[in-house]
């Protein structure tokens, strides 16, 4: 959309606030309540993809259902000539990841006041039934003139609501790979718990200003989510509190049962983690599970001895042997396909390479 576009006749376009996936998102001004928003359109090369629209569609019911200071708002749903949009509050400041990058190291106490806003965003969510599924620093906003800053979780376009059977058995999965848990890596479905999981990353990286796995590969980084201990917090930052790191310990275990059983249990949590007479608590160690299956992380494709000639016809099949890798080790998870591509990729800045669908 371009600048001075008026969409449906009454929010002009400004200016553009950001490229993703499945839509853009436009600085607006409401000429009827004089006001700035953010207008949310489908892209125009997704209009005939009826999946994508249903998915566009989804996030406003979900959104709209939902009344709280940590969520951003969704005012109005339309169709300008064809085009799917949705007009949402607009905050003015950076999302979550550029907080970090920018205010990097952030005092403890500001780390547990912006996690509970979050807490408290995500459990009223749960609580109507509501599974947020791709919880990352970049869907999160934080508007600076507020003190305390005050931050508000965005983008429940893959939300599922546990009402809706009928999305439950797609069993598809879309997400960003390094907030990922273990389980939903193994092709089941999200849940609450999955989501306590990505709030533990988070707190991870509110307090280390990196997420806790990286790789070449979105592979890697899930088999890392699946097979390695989290990094000790404490060798990272010797002056973590335990409690706080037993809060991301506890969020991140592999086996969802060892986890928060609810956001609000997280929460209150974090609400004592600081105090003088906790100082002392032991640290949090998840019982090993021993069910997941042995997987072998291949070596890169290309990671070829100088010393070893490459053959002859390797250039040309080399994509194939790729895919055919990257479906070995999806099917070593359980999996009879995945889908890894950059097509339709978010481009948030580092670490962005998602895990696009997992189908089982």
């Amino acid at each position: 959309m371009e600048k001075g576009y008026l969409v449906d006749g009454r929010y002009e376009i400004l200016g553009t606030l950001g490229e993703g996936g499945m839509a853009n998102v436009y600085l607006a001004n409401d000429t009827l309540l004089n006001r700035k928003v953010a207008v949310k359109a489908l892209r125009y090369d997704l209009q005939d993809d009826e999946s994508v629209k249903r998915r566009f569609a989804r996030e406003a019911k979900a959104t709209s259902g939902l009344s709280n200071p940590n969520i951003v708002n969704v005012l109005d749903v339309g169709n300008d000539k064809g085009v799917q949009y949705i007009v949402i509050e607009y905050v003015d400041g950076p999302n979550l990841k550029k907080y970090i990058r920018t205010h990097f190291p952030i005092p403890y106490h500001e780390v547990v006041d912006i996690m509970k806003q979050i807490c408290m965003a995500v459990s009223d969510a749960h609580e109507h039934g509501i599974i947020h599924r791709d919880l990352k620093p970049e869907n999160i906003l934080v508007d600076e003139s507020k003190d305390p800053i005050q931050v508000k979780v965005s983008d429940f376009g893959i939300a599922l609501a546990l009402s809706e059977r009928s999305i439950t058995r797609t069993n598809s999965l879309l997400g960003s790979v390094h907030y990922m848990s273990p389980e939903q890596i193994k092709g089941r479905s999200a849940t609450v718990l999955s989501d306590i999981y990505a709030l533990g990353i988070i707190l991870f990286e509110l307090l280390t200003k990196h997420v806790p796995f990286t790789g070449d590969t979105a592979v890697t980084v899930a088999l890392k989510h699946s097979k390695e201990d989290m990094p000790d917090l404490r060798k990272i930052d010797p002056n973590i509190p335990q409690p706080l790191e037993n809060a991301v310990l506890k969020a991140t275990a592999k086996d969802p049962d060892q986890r928060y059983q609810s956001v609000k249990e997280m929460c209150e949590d974090l609400n004592t983690c600081l105090m003088p007479e906790r100082a002392d608590e032991p640290k949090f160690i998840p019982t090993p599970i021993n069910n997941l299956e042995e997987t072998r992380v291949m070596e890169p494709l290309n990671s070829v001895s100088d010393d070893t000639p490459a053959p002859k016809h390797q250039a040309k099949k080399l994509s194939k042997k790729k895919k055919n890798n990257l479906v070995s080790v999806a099917r070593s998870f359980g999996f009879d396909f995945v889908h890894y591509c950059d097509d339709h990729q978010e481009q948030s800045g580092d670490d962005s390479t998602r895990l696009v669908q997992f189908n089982s």
